[in-house]
């Protein structure tokens, strides 16, 4: 079972937003849309589903063109944020309308409900009222009614993204085990760098419109292909820092210089970006080769057991994120520590140069 997209554009009012893209899905995995708000993960799945029409390219079904299929004629199944079921029907009956739709007997219908209620955990609930479940519960019955036509394509649109941290959580590990059981194709949406890597599969990270990087997941968060892949697979952002090399040294727009050493040694002289990710910058030096950075504290956000510190360094602004409460006070110069073994190297055109030593050690 295969979807492919060949050149497919959406552009609405001279606006692209979804710009060429050639992406092909298989089954039994998890494919994961990954990007921040409006970039174009919705349009990208809305053209999937057939529910819009492409401006320019094929949409391809198990080698079928289906570009100008109508929705209705094909096997997909979608599921929003919000939680879209039938208020005035009971749980059973939400899960039932599908295949009643589709003709199904009393009897097939009846074994299709009981079936998937039991793989999503609702069979104590089917005579309730969707008002009467809880936020967790209310989507597993949007799932489950997508799941219940045993679709081709199941397209899940941030479906956890309106519950509480808890339900989030448990729900993160059940999806895969559910889906796995499944066979179908399953194109889940995020924003959140952290769920693309528990639900691991195939993630496709998306910027402006467009495909970044496809790619099995850990590998695309540890060898982000570009600066905007990696600034996208990082929650907060990738930390940028302006650098060049000069012979054995590389040097720092604050006018510091370290040994090129390693891999670093092995770069062409000239100017590149230094990218690394928040949880690595440290308020202590915990290594001998860690750099110091002198930097002003902009911002302080405490976050249950994490600081977030928002910091500036002559012309950028990073983010760091850090273990423990720490109750710093807005203004102050604040030191701060990046082992190089945590630095990710990218040209000045933005493409990967040289992977963090960590990463490739992984």
């Amino acid at each position: 079972m295969s979807l492919k997209l060949e050149g497919v554009t959406k552009v609405v009012n001279g606006v692209h937003h979804v710009h060429p893209t050639d992406i092909e899905l298989m089954n039994g995995t998890m494919n994961v849309l990954l990007g921040p708000t409006l970039a174009g993960k919705t349009s990208l799945m809305r053209l999937m589903a057939g529910l819009d029409k492409p401006t320019e390219g094929r949409i391809l079904w198990n080698g079928e063109d289906v570009t100008g299929m109508r929705v209705q004629d094909r096997q997909v199944a979608m599921v929003y944020q919000q939680f879209i079921n039938y208020p005035s029907m009971s749980v059973y009956d939400n899960i039932a309308s599908p295949m009643r739709l589709m003709g199904k007997s009393t009897a097939e219908v009846d074994a299709a409900v009981r079936k998937t209620a039991d793989l999503m955990k609702l069979t104590p609930m089917l005579d309730r009222k969707p008002l009467e479940l809880s936020g967790g519960q209310q989507q597993r019955c949007a799932l489950a009614r997508a799941l219940v036509k045993n679709a081709g394509l199941v397209l899940l649109d941030e479906p956890l993204a309106n519950l509480d941290y808890k339900l989030r959580e448990e729900l993160r590990v059940e999806i895969p085990k559910i889906f796995e059981e499944a066979g179908s194709i399953f194109v889940y949406a995020t924003t959140e760098p952290e769920e693309a890597l528990l639900l691991g599969g195939n993630t496709a990270t998306m910027w402006e419109g467009r495909i970044t990087q496809f790619g099995v997941t850990p590998q695309i968060y540890r060898n982000p292909a570009d600066a905007t892949t990696a600034r996208v697979f990082s929650d907060p952002p990738m930390n940028f820092l302006s650098i060049s090399k000069a012979g054995s040294k590389i040097m720092f727009g604050d006018g510091q210089s370290t040994a090129a050493s390693g891999r670093l040694n092995d770069l062409a002289d000239g100017r590149y970006l230094a990218g690394f990710r928040p949880n690595h910058l440290e308020l202590n030096k915990h290594t001998p080769e860690a750099m110091k950075f002198n930097c002003k504290l902009a911002v302080t956000e405490i976050t249950g057991s994490e600081t977030f510190i928002h910091l500036d360094h002559h012309d950028e602004r990073w983010v760091g994120v850090v273990h423990g409460v720490h109750e710093l006070e807005q203004g102050i110069e604040l030191p701060v520590y990046l082992d190089p073994s945590h630095v990710y190297i990218f040209g000045q055109d933005g493409a990967l140069v040289a992977s963090a030593a960590y990463a490739q050690a992984a």
